[in-house]
């Protein structure tokens, strides 16, 4: 696996597909950094080694159409500010005016290329369009997981350009590493804490971890999928009567592969989806009409609490509760907590897809789990199992 490590930038360029897809407000400002950041160590390295970096991205779906509002141009500032050049910007990311401003490109310049996705040619992964985007780099860097599952020119197709001189970003590359650690190489026991609202969504994940975990810890909504397919009555709770079968498989499944599976034995209940709804605690198969689950009662959570705390691996994919409402927050932050607690004790513990990612933002965990994933489609492709285009164009596969 070749890395930004295995280059010198020496009066190179290189050629970066960076993920600012980030948010503006009203005014055109990010209000929301963590994507720049987390490309900083992969730019500084260039610059450090004595070569320019040329930064390429998309923001927004502008679906082949120049919209001046998502233009690039937008977060130069904030990059500037992130890494500590001025950063330059160019109103093409292809064509003589780009090619122009990478040629007076100078040592320990950055140049922001505009929206790549105002040409249709780089959705559809269009050869032509990622060999105009080739001419401006010597050395191309795939740093942006957050698109290594879409075989678009910038993420994909141009890699072949650079036969030998491609290779991942340090973000990448811990991406990576991070569930190669959950999926392939981590320390037993290992656990999989698979929230969220649908079974449907995850389906596809449970059948690939089984033949990697040692547990498997259900929550959220996907809750009461199960336990009505056992024969319990789950009151108005979320649940997907047709998805019952698939969940008495899965569990025939994980019992024949000596996978544990941990699913709620109480929640917190309520007479409305709503923060100011009555509640009480009530065990999960026992739910009455006119109520609904919506968070992991006390039980569950002393029983997931022993599990999180002798594992060596933890993969975190979905709350277990509807932590937006703060009612309903108190089984995911403790489950936050059992994952730092384990973690702080030599544990490996991987945060990844979008719910569960906001949640750990939201109260305070990114410092506290070993790794954060910045991807939410990528990361999720991933566990199910499938190789990343952008993952697979770097490799050579």
């Amino acid at each position: 696996m070749k890395t930004i490590e295995d280059f010198n930038f020496e009066n190179k360029k290189a050629l970066i597909r960076v993920d600012f897809n980030v948010p503006l407000d009203a005014d055109f400002n990010v209000t929301d950094t963590n994507r720049i950041e987390a490309a900083k160590p992969t730019i500084l390295k260039v610059l450090e080694d004595g070569g320019s970096a040329v930064l390429m991205s998309h923001l927004g779906r502008p679906k082949g159409e120049k919209n001046p509002d998502l233009s690039l141009k937008h977060i130069c500032a904030a990059v500037s500010d992130s890494i500590g050049v001025t950063v330059k910007f160019v109103e093409d990311c292809v064509g003589e005016v780009a090619t122009t401003a990478v040629e007076n490109l100078k040592s320990g310049e950055i140049l922001m290329v505009e929206n790549l996705r105002f040409h249709n040619e780089e959705t559809s992964g269009d050869v032509a369009f990622a060999e105009e985007l080739s001419k401006l780099g010597d050395i191309y860097v795939n740093d942006a997981f957050g698109t290594a599952h879409r075989a678009h020119a910038s993420t994909t197709v141009v890699a072949r350009f650079f036969p030998e001189n491609k290779c991942f970003g340090y973000l990448l590359a811990k991406e990576i590493k991070a569930i190669g650690k959950v999926m392939q190489t981590g320390e037993k026991p290992v656990t999989a804490i698979l929230g969220g609202a649908k079974v449907s969504s995850k389906i596809t994940i449970i059948e690939n971890i089984l033949n990697k975990v040692d547990h498997l810890i259900i929550g959220g909504g996907m809750t009461y999928t199960f336990i009505k397919a056992q024969g319990g009555n789950v009151g108005d709770s979320i649940c997907e009567d047709d998805k019952m079968d698939l969940a008495l498989a899965i569990l025939r499944q994980a019992k024949e592969k000596g996978v544990e599976v941990h699913i709620p034995v109480d929640v917190l209940a309520a007479d409305d989806f709503s923060d100011s709804a009555n509640t009480k605690v009530v065990d999960v198969d026992k739910i009455e009409d006119g109520w609904q689950g919506l968070d992991a009662g006390p039980r569950t959570l002393e029983n997931f609490k022993e599990v999180i705390l002798k594992s060596k691996t933890i993969l975190w994919n979905g709350p277990v509760g509807v932590f937006e409402m703060e009612s309903f927050a108190k089984g995911t932050i403790a489950v936050g907590n059992y994952i730092d607690e384990a973690t702080q004790n030599g544990a490996f513990s991987l945060v990844g897809g979008g719910d569960s990612v906001a949640a750990v933002k939201q109260f305070g965990f990114q410092e506290k789990v070993s790794y954060v994933s910045t991807g939410g489609g990528a990361m999720l492709e991933s566990l199910e199992g499938k190789t990343l285009p952008g993952i697979a164009a770097i490799l050579g596969e």
